[in-house]
């Protein structure tokens, strides 16, 4: 029977190493990758029979990886565990809707792979395996059978059928086995009891050196004759030392009111920054070139931020905005919806479906661009690319508001564009038309009160 073989995919070369020891305890033959790339090559040539698939990794993503694979007719069946230190509900049920069976922790236990590998019948079950390895007690016990009192012991026992039944000595044996028990506990009480009689000496004896030395310290010592005072010094000597410590304590006091009043005064400045800042980013946002389509043209107040490619839309510094504005919105009491729409800008990108795309350089001509789009805002709605960061935070922010502040997410179309791309021509360059891409490529933030 040839050997059961997993395929482990993780760009960390410990982790990689560290569950292929876990498997090779199991007999399985073990296959590494360091990233996706490499396990959809290696799986164009070999068939395993379970795939342990981090997450993060270079290039294509976990998610993406799966994805990839189960779309494929001839390695749709090949079972799929998550191994990531992504964790929550929702991060297993975005795993299981792409076709993984489950998710393993990064910090994974023995105990957790013999599961994995039992429901998938690559290993037997351990608690059968010592079944049937057990071997039961021999019931055969020793018999003495009892002579009749009226015969003769040198007599050989009759080969006639017996009118009684052998009679089994338990009654001795159960008494040999009490007396031996017997004698072992007593022993081992004896043991028992110098150990704990030697253990209460020990303490006596420091407890009463503890209060020996208590004794002495409370006990004063006697009385020494005690030299003559000096005499009092001169009037004049204390009053001139009672100015100098006002003189010192004034001058402290001083200082420490100067140093309050700096305090203040930059603490007040960098408030008065923050709120230049903030008016700033209102302008900046609400400031949009009257050119641009009145239908695509965002309401005043709202947020856009934009998404360099190849990043999650809420992630990063755009997360922690969003977790002040939440948070905010939530202290202030208010009530309404927080609508969160992303928008893909379309890149002119070089590259293949299996090695990954990339930015064209800024010199490349628009028209020997591989792919005019966004295969990372493609690939998962962006309900299923939610972070688990940002599903904690919603969900916080809507019991810390009792249900009043609501989150809703949207994806936006490519056409919907705040900044216009060039006309397309020969001497477009990808610089050029990545520029109006990386404009378009934003995460915009509406705050809708109730009405």
């Amino acid at each position: 029977m040839s050997a059961k073989r997993a395929l482990i995919v993780d760009d960390s070369k410990s982790a990689r190493a560290f569950l292929a020891r876990i498997l090779e305890k199991y007999e399985m033959a073990v296959d590494t990758a360091e990233n996706a790339e490499q396990a959809i090559e290696y799986l164009a040539a070999a068939r395993p029979d379970v795939i342990f698939m981090d997450h993060m990794m270079p290039g294509m993503d976990g998610f993406q990886a799966v994805q990839s694979i189960k779309n494929n007719p001839r390695t749709a069946m090949i079972p799929i565990m998550m191994y990531t230190s992504q964790e929550g509900e929702l991060y297993l049920g975005q795993a299981r809707a792409l076709g993984a069976m489950g998710v393993l922790p990064k910090q994974i236990k023995p105990a957790d792979v013999s599961k994995v590998l039992y429901q998938l019948h690559l290993a037997p079950d351990r608690r059968l395996s010592l079944q049937e390895g057990f071997t039961p007690l021999n019931p055969a016990a020793s018999v003495v059978v009892a002579l009749p009192a009226n015969e003769d012991a040198a007599t050989p026992p009759s080969t006639e059928p017996s009118a009684h039944p052998p009679l089994v000595e338990a009654a001795t044996l159960s008494i040999e086995a009490r007396q031996m028990i017997e004698s072992i506990v007593q022993t081992q009480v004896a043991d028992l009891r110098r150990g704990f009689s030697a253990a209460l000496d020990l303490q006596s004896e420091r407890l009463l050196g503890d209060v020996r030395a208590a004794v002495t310290d409370l006990v004063p010592p006697p009385a020494e004759p005690q030299p003559p005072l000096p005499p009092s010094p001169a009037p004049w000597l204390i009053a001139f030392a009672a100015s100098l410590a006002a003189a010192v304590l004034g001058f402290l006091w001083w200082r420490e009111t100067q140093l309050s009043e700096q305090l203040v005064a930059r603490q007040t400045a960098t408030a008065q920054q923050s709120v230049t800042q903030l008016t700033a980013m209102r302008e900046v946002s609400t400031s949009i070139d009257s050119t641009r389509a009145t239908a695509l043209t965002p309401a005043s107040g709202d947020i856009i931020l934009t998404v360099p490619y190849g990043e999650p839309p809420l992630a990063g510094e755009r997360l922690e905005v969003l977790r002040t504005l939440l948070d905010d919105l939530a202290g202030s009491g208010f009530r309404g919806a927080v609508t969160i729409t992303n928008f893909p800008g379309r890149f002119c990108l070089n590259g293949a479906p299996t090695e990954g795309f990339a930015p064209a350089v800024d010199a490349t001509l628009t028209k020997d661009c591989s792919l005019v789009g966004n295969p990372f805002d493609d690939a998962l709605p962006l309900a299923q690319r939610e972070p688990v960061q940002l599903a904690n935070l919603i969900g916080s922010v809507r019991t810390a508001s009792a249900g009043a502040v609501e989150v809703e997410l949207a994806n936006g179309v490519a056409d919907a564009v705040v900044t216009p791309y060039p006309d397309a021509g020969d001497t477009l360059t990808a610089g050029e038309w990545n520029r109006a891409a990386a404009g378009n490529n934003r995460v915009e933030i509406r705050v809708q009160p109730s009405t």
